[in-house]
């Protein structure tokens, strides 16, 4: 355990981490020290855990509902996914302006998964990481998937490749590399220029997508961490940290699925741009 506040809040911070270390071989990391000597293939075993659990949920809550599926008086599970489905078909509607039968259950998968692993933040902060390092087999432990720039860069990275993908599929490899060279200046002199600033625009599109997720949720959970100190600072601290809690996590009701639904409109919005062939 840590000893001290800074030691407490990096420990918080810190992943779970599988990987080859250069001396030790294949391991769990039991030092933050020994996470960064693996490298970059070192996986985050909770990120992955809590990502694919959340992922498995969501299957399970839309399955649920389409297996108990009435054309009578639906039943509650019915209405919350009958009401989700309808929110982001209308949206797609509205916001994607090629035709795409992909769209709109990507738009749906990437909506309801990010706020579930943005809900888990929800949960106290030490409740489940405790449990966890309590069996003795861990030393690090975070629950908070997006919280992680390897989860949410993975994610924009997938939402890339379709963009370059339908890209090229629609436009054509020529009219894809026409599109990059003359714009926004139509004039073959302007072609590094346009060259230069299409290629940074669409590098950013999934550096935006990655870090604006990361940053809200990393930040959130900094705070949230700061909170939790306040209970071993005396029972004064403790009753204003447990006020500040509850606001944060009230504020947390708007970010997380605000999170989520930005996410998802930046997505179509991309994909809709990459199926414009003018």
């Amino acid at each position: 355990m840590a000893d001290t506040p800074v030691e407490y809040i990096q420990h918080h911070l810190s992943n779970l981490t599988f990987g080859k270390h250069p001396e030790m071989g294949w391991m769990l990391a039991e030092k933050s020290s020994q996470a960064n000597e693996m490298g970059f293939m070192a996986i985050h075993v909770d990120t992955m855990l809590w990502s694919i659990l959340s992922g498995l949920f969501f299957l399970f809550i839309f399955k649920k509902a389409a297996n108990s599926v009435t054309s009578g008086v639906p039943g509650s599970l019915q209405n919350f996914v009958e009401m989700t489905m309808d929110f982001v078909d209308n949206l797609v509607k509205e916001t994607f302006h090629g035709r795409n039968p992909l769209i709109a259950p990507l738009a749906l998968t990437i909506f309801v998964w990010i706020f579930l692993m943005n809900s888990l933040k929800w949960l106290p902060v030490d409740w489940i990481p405790e449990l966890a390092m309590a069996t003795g087999l861990v030393n690090y432990f975070k629950i908070v998937p997006t919280a992680d720039p390897n989860a949410t860069f993975g994610m924009s990275l997938g939402v890339f490749l379709l963009i370059i993908f339908y890209s090229v599929k629609v436009k054509g490899i020529g009219g894809f590399t026409k599109e990059l060279s003359f714009t926004p200046f139509n004039h073959w002199l302007f072609i590094p220029v346009n060259l230069v600033l299409e290629l940074i625009g669409l590098v950013t599109k999934p550096i935006s997508l990655a870090l604006r997720l990361f940053g809200n949720m990393y930040a959130g959970e900094v705070v949230f961490i700061l909170i939790a100190l306040t209970f071993g600072a005396g029972w004064i601290m403790g009753i204003l940290g447990l006020g500040m809690q509850w606001i944060w996590a009230v504020f947390h009701l708007l970010v997380i699925p605000l999170q989520a639904f930005i996410f998802m409109v930046l997505t179509i919005v991309y994909l809709s741009a990459a199926h414009e062939d003018h």
